[in-house]
């Protein structure tokens, strides 16, 4: 028996969670950890991706009992999605007659927003909003503001992205909702033994000041800043460790600007690594040096380990973060008071532990299944309308 377009019976409408990819990003992260905290009572996800060579979490996906469809092509596959995969939306629109989608990353949200209305009977449309506006190309930005209107609600995952949309996209009432996502570390492993098999697995000396950041190696992370930061931290510190983990398109780039600052021995390129709730007891403090920001999994992964961080202050990363309390923010751009604030914490492992204990209470606010409780409070109100 197919699941109701709108929630009219007791059985779970059907959701379809529409991404571009499923690679290791915060965004395609998020995926992961609601579906482990869906209602499945009242809902039963499935996810459609449309690049398939960025089909990492695909798997997980699958093994949390959530169906997954790629329309790009075959799973797995370099190169360029097929054009087609528009007409493959559609056709699973209409043939597994979801009575939601719900829309990550502004390309397929367009689509998924065009075409929708051509299904009988036609799913109701809620997007998430992950990033501020103006990081998007102008052509993305176009194609999401003339079809944003659509939308029967959005969800947007700090107030800072809430802030950028524009007043002239959006609808009257309650149809903006901001929900602050939380990580999904229950049973990650912590404490003395986890940082030493921590440090082993990467190498790391025991007595060296570490510092990890997870993100995409991409600009708008800016992990130029953060290696020039690293190099001037290094002067008052030689023992200080940087340990950059995933992968983009700048690691040639940044390889080769670790080098120039004569920071080979001092810097470790992890690559895209699936163990990240292992690897963050090895570090002594969090940061990131990100010039645009949504609201980033990885920094309430680490504040959720206990790490004291120091990020840029942009996006919504000072709506989780209080400046001196559970870690520092710092101007984007600005090596030498990134390197300043790190330096703080190197010199004090008392500061360090107090900061560390406050961000582990304060990411208590932030709970992955209190913020799918608020994702599905937006679909049960969109239904019935």
């Amino acid at each position: 028996m197919s699941a109701p377009a709108h929630g009219t019976t007791d059985e779970p409408t059907r959701v379809l969670w529409l991404a571009k990819g499923l690679g290791r990003g915060g965004a395609e992260q998020l995926l992961l950890n609601c579906a482990r905290h869906a209602d499945r009572s009242r809902y039963r996800i499935e996810v459609a991706y449309v690049l398939p060579w960025k089909d990492a979490l695909a798997p997980a996906l699958t093994e949390a009992g959530v169906p997954v469809h790629c329309l790009g092509g075959v799973p797995g596959t370099p190169g360029r999605a097929d054009p087609r995969w528009p007409l493959r939306l559609r056709r699973l629109i209409a043939d597994r007659r979801y009575g939601l989608v719900h829309t990550h990353m502004p390309v397929p949200a367009a689509a998924a927003r065009l075409l929708s209305p051509t299904v009988a009977p036609a799913p109701r449309l809620v997007h998430t909003e992950h990033n501020v506006w103006d990081r998007y190309r102008t052509a993305t930005r176009w194609a999401n503001a003339l079809t944003y209107r659509r939308n029967d609600a959005v969800i947007a995952v700090s107030h800072a992205v809430e802030r950028t949309i524009p007043a002239d996209r959006r609808r009257p009432g309650d149809w903006v909702t901001v929900v602050h996502h939380g990580p999904d570390l229950a049973g990650a492993p912590e404490g003395p033994a986890a940082r030493a098999a921590a440090r082993a697995g990467l190498g790391l000396p025991d007595d060296a000041f570490v510092v990890g950041t997870v993100g995409n190696l991409t600009p708008k992370k800016d992990q130029a800043a953060l290696l020039a930061a690293h190099a001037a931290l290094r002067r008052r510190r030689p023992d200080a460790r940087l340990v950059l983990i995933g992968a983009g398109p700048l690691e040639a780039r940044l390889r080769a600007l670790a080098a120039e600052l004569g920071l080979t021995d001092a810097v470790l390129f992890t690559g895209s690594r699936a163990d990240v709730p292992e690897l963050l007891p090895a570090f002594d403090a969090f940061t990131l040096s990100s010039r645009q920001e949504g609201l980033p999994v990885a920094l309430m992964e680490a504040m959720t380990s206990g790490l004291p961080a120091v990020v840029t202050r942009v996006g919504g990363m000072p709506e989780v973060l209080d400046d001196g309390d559970q870690g520092f923010l710092v101007p984007p751009g600005d090596p030498s008071a990134l390197a300043d604030a790190l330096a703080r914490l190197a010199d004090d492992p008392e500061l360090r532990t107090r900061l560390g204990a406050a961000a582990r209470e304060r990411s208590k606010r932030f709970d992955v299944a209190g913020a799918q409780r608020a994702v599905e409070a937006v679909y049960a109100r969109v239904l019935l309308r």
